[in-house]
């Protein structure tokens, strides 16, 4: 298994002996690899290396790239905000809130907030990009492999055709409702993945399947519907019922990757 991994920040001491103190790596998977041996042997969890890799199931595939890291916590203190916490440790704060699926910038003393060393958005955008690129090709027949496909990551997305995007009505969801299944309606148990970012959408605006990017959530997948999701209106997956609650009613703008 040794083989598999590419070390980002290798940490070597002078005697050549390699510290405890295990940093961020890229690991590319091999054939019969499975979310649950990466996470055994390289020391992380599952949920971790979904979350780092925006992955949406357990699904992977050989050649694909992804990024892990230790998870690390760190307690907040009187007067500290996620800025000051996302320079301490050298992260942003879209990446705080993410991990720690926080819906505003607002925090309190005591709070245990996950981070990852080592792991910066230019890596995951890099990362994602090539996976995408990857997927594509393997989808392709032969004659079209040439035909590259238009990648979006963050950063991306004001490039993308604005006939994509659109402005809608957004609420939130969660599957700890009495008597939720957990299954969307294309297939992914929510409850347990409850990382996957998920959007409920009217599949007459937002096609099943599309791969979305939501204004102040990120990238999803449309993978669900609702009674009351009609037109331009998502309900966007959040785990925790007090969360879902507290998101309220935004208006924010969607743009449909694919």
């Amino acid at each position: 298994m040794l083989n598999k991994i590419k070390t980002i920040m290798a940490a070597v001491v002078l005697s050549g002996t390699v510290t405890a103190n295990v940093q961020a790596a890229t690991i590319t998977v091999q054939e019969g690899d499975t979310l649950s041996n990466l996470a055994s042997v390289n020391h992380t969890k599952v949920e971790n290396i979904q979350l780092l890799n925006h992955l949406t199931s357990d699904f992977i595939y050989p050649g694909e790239r992804l990024d892990v890291a230790p998870e690390k916590h760190y307690i907040v203190k009187d007067n500290e905000t996620l800025m000051d916490i996302a320079k301490k440790h050298d992260v942003s704060v879209s990446q705080l809130k993410e991990w720690n699926h926080l819906i505003t910038d607002l925090i309190h003393p005591g709070l245990d907030l996950i981070y990852f060393e080592g792991v910066n958005e230019k890596n995951v955008s890099e990362t994602n990009t090539k996976k995408n690129d990857q997927s594509d090709q393997s989808a392709d027949t032969k004659g079209n492999t040439e035909k590259s496909k238009e990648q979006v990551s963050t950063q991306s997305v004001k490039q993308v055709d604005a006939a994509k995007q659109i402005t809608v009505k957004a609420t939130a969801y969660t599957a700890s409702c009495a008597g939720c299944s957990g299954i969307t309606k294309t297939g992914i148990n929510i409850k347990e993945n409850p990382n996957a970012k998920v959007i409920a959408v009217d599949p007459s605006v937002i096609p099943l399947g599309s791969k979305v990017y939501v204004e102040g959530f990120g990238e999803a997948i449309a993978g669900d519907t609702g009674g009351a999701i009609k037109g331009n209106r998502i309900d966007v997956f959040i785990p925790s019922q007090a969360d879902a609650i507290n998101f309220g009613v935004k208006h924010l703008k969607v743009t449909i990757l694919n």
